[in-house]
C-alpha cells in the first residue's frame, strides 16, 4: 500500500470505532474547557472531571474566578498535580481575559498562547474544541501512535502535528484527534501494548514493535 492509501485506511479504522466522539474534559462553556484543559496537563482526564465539579461551583467566569484566592484554588485542585502552578496561572489568565478581552476567552490561537499558563497544545484544543477552527492538538497519545504508525519520526510534538496536518484533510483534524487519543487509551497505550492485537498496530506498525 501507498503512503496515502495507508492513511486513509487508519482514518477510515478510527471513523469505524468511534463515530462519535465527546470531548473527555467536562465543561460548560470556552472559559470552563480551558480551565478544564489547563489542568489536564500532567494529569488525567478522569482526574480532572472529578475536581472541576468543586471549582466550577466555586467559580465559573473570570470575574467569580479573579475574586477567589489562589491558595483556595489550590486547594481544590491540588489532586491534579502541579497546583501551585496551575492555580496561579488560573487566577492570573481570569485576570487577563477581563482586562483584555472583555472577559470572553480570545478565538485567536496568539491571544490564547499569551494567556498564563496556555502553551500551544491547550489553545489548539480550546481552538478546535470550542470555536470549531481546524487545529491538531499533539498529546502523548497522538505524539506515541503517530510514531507507532510511521506517520511521524518521533522527534517532537511539533514535528508530529506538522506530519499530521500534511496527511490528513484540514476538515477532519478536530475530530481526528479525539479518535486518535481514544484510540490510545484503549488499544494503543504506552506500556502493556500488544502489537498483534492493536487493530492499526498489528497491520500499519513499526517492525520494531514486533520483536
Amino acid at each position: 500500500m501507498t503512503k496515502k492509501e495507508i492513511v486513509r485506511e487508519i482514518q477510515k479504522r478510527l471513523e469505524d470505532l468511534y463515530p462519535q466522539t465527546p470531548i473527555p474534559l467536562a465543561h460548560t462553556d470556552s472559559y470552563t474547557l480551558l480551565v478544564a484543559v489547563l489542568l489536564s496537563a500532567q494529569c488525567t482526564d478522569k482526574r480532572v472531571n472529578q475536581v472541576t465539579p468543586q471549582l466550577f461551583d466555586l467559580a465559573d467566569n473570570p470575574y467569580e474566578m479573579s475574586g477567589v484566592p489562589i491558595d483556595k484554588i489550590k486547594a481544590i485542585i491540588r489532586p491534579c498535580g502541579l497546583s501551585p502552578r496551575k492555580s496561579k496561572a488560573i487566577s492570573d489568565l481570569s485576570k487577563i481575559l477581563i482586562e483584555k478581552f472583555n472577559g470572553k476567552v480570545p478565538n485567536d490561537m496568539e491571544a490564547l498562547e499569551s494567556l498564563p499558563g496556555v502553551g500551544h497544545k491547550t489553545a489548539s484544543v480550546v481552538m478546535s474544541q470550542a470555536f470549531g477552527v481546524p487545529a491538531f492538538p499533539v498529546d502523548t497519545h497522538i505524539h506515541r501512535l503517530a510514531y507507532r504508525w510511521k506517520l511521524s519520526n518521533g522527534k517532537n510534538v511539533v514535528q508530529t502535528e506538522k506530519d499530521l496536518k500534511r496527511l490528513f484533510p484540514k476538515n477532519i483534524w478536530n475530530k481526528l484527534h479525539l479518535q486518535i487519543i481514544y484510540f490510545g487509551r484503549e488499544y494503543c497505550p504506552a506500556r502493556g501494548h500488544m502489537p498483534f492485537k492493536c487493530p492499526i498496530c498489528k497491520d500499519f506498525g513499526r517492525r520494531s514493535m514486533f520483536k
